[in-house]
């Protein structure tokens, strides 16, 4: 008898142990991004290397303080991916990373089939937003954006504990 009490209890604590791992990853952590309303997306122009506040609107966004990775956003736009070409710094090698299911309007497999393909048209928005990290912009011809971080080559040595390449800025001291 005392052998199935044990049992229940470690299936219930096991259980509820699982529960509680899934909403913390996937609900606990994200805030919602308050919209200024005028520098929410912005993007590196080609000329100064300098990010600059393009035009947007409907823009919401989550974040997370755990992991500088988390950042993700979505927005319209009604520039002309000939206009966005000839101004802004294109991004090499935009990879979206998933969005938890709840933040519905970034869908990472709709983004990166579209890049893939060449319809989405990936920007710089600002280069090491946090040292290592980049936030990227996507664009698609219907005028939905998407806004998202990623580890550049400098993050991806020196998080991995190597020296930093040439050309990297240097690394942040604690």
């Amino acid at each position: 008898m005392n052998g199935k009490v044990v049992g229940m209890f470690i299936a219930v604590v096991a259980t509820l142990g699982g529960i509680a791992m899934y909403y913390l990853q996937v609900y606990a952590f994200y805030d919602a991004i308050p919209m200024s309303g005028t520098d929410d997306v912005q993007m590196t122009v080609m000329v100064n290397g300098e990010p600059e506040p393009i035009l947007y609107e409907n823009f919401t966004a989550i974040d997370s303080e755990s992991s500088p990775i988390r950042y993700r956003a979505c927005f319209e736009t009604n520039m002309s991916a000939g206009l966005l070409t000839e101004t802004y710094e294109a991004y090499e090698n935009p990879e979206p990373l998933v969005a938890p299911d709840w933040f519905d309007c970034f869908d990472a497999k709709e983004i990166g089939f579209a890049l893939e393909e060449g319809e989405g048209l990936a920007f710089m928005g600002q280069s090491n937003i946090v040292y290592g990290i980049d936030r990227v912009v996507a664009i698609l011809p219907d005028g939905r954006g998407f806004v998202w971080h990623q580890i550049n080559r400098c993050g991806e040595k020196v998080f991995d504990g190597e020296p930093a390449p040439l050309g990297c800025p240097p690394e942040p001291r604690d």
